[in-house]
């Protein structure tokens, strides 16, 4: 008797464990992305893209590492902003939508040009050339999942608070994205 409840624990433990692989150990997304940063009265607006990998280590969490590239307009000119950032995500996996949240850690690489006109700017004043900057970057948020077959989802939404750190001077804005998910 002893032998058939031993047997029968390890069969639902057992159980158990295979039932829990039913998540995704995988997921890529790539879609469009709207930045916003602003500090001292000035802001600037970015439209772009982004792409991330997660992989889950259980079915409610995972390691995120996200990349974007945005183009813009700032007060200097033409700016491109690009952004690499690594964190932890939790994922609520039941029925057709998964919500989830995730706080992103990582770097942030900007840049701006703006070209002379020597008609009106003198080089040697300023007011054209270009520059270049890295910064700290983190960003906290979440998003909706719709999960149109076991393979294949919509990022309905994701929006984040995304803070940089450019000149030492703290950018405050947010993070728009949208797009498509594969599940491995």
């Amino acid at each position: 008797m002893k032998k058939w409840v031993l047997l029968c624990a390890a069969t639902l433990l057992f159980a158990g464990f295979a039932s829990a692989q039913d998540f995704p150990k995988a997921e890529v997304f790539g879609g469009y992305s709207f930045a916003h940063l602003g500090a001292d009265g000035t802001s600037a607006n970015f439209n772009g893209g982004s792409a991330s990998g997660a992989y889950n280590l259980y079915p409610w969490l995972g390691i995120v590492g996200d990349f974007g590239g945005y183009h813009g307009d700032s007060s200097f000119g033409n700016a491109n902003l690009y952004s690499y950032l690594f964190g932890p995500r939790i994922s609520l996996r039941h029925g057709p939508i998964t919500p989830f949240v995730q706080t992103l850690f990582g770097g942030a690489h900007a840049s701006a040009s703006e070209e002379c006109d020597t008609a009106r700017v003198h080089p040697e004043v300023g007011g054209c050339g270009s520059i270049g900057e890295n910064s700290f970057a983190m960003t906290v948020g979440g998003g909706l999942d719709w999960n149109a077959t076991p393979h294949i989802g919509v990022r309905l939404i994701q929006a984040e608070y995304f803070m940089t750190n450019f000149a030492s001077v703290r950018e405050n804005g947010a993070r728009i994205s949208t797009g498509v998910v594969f599940r491995f």
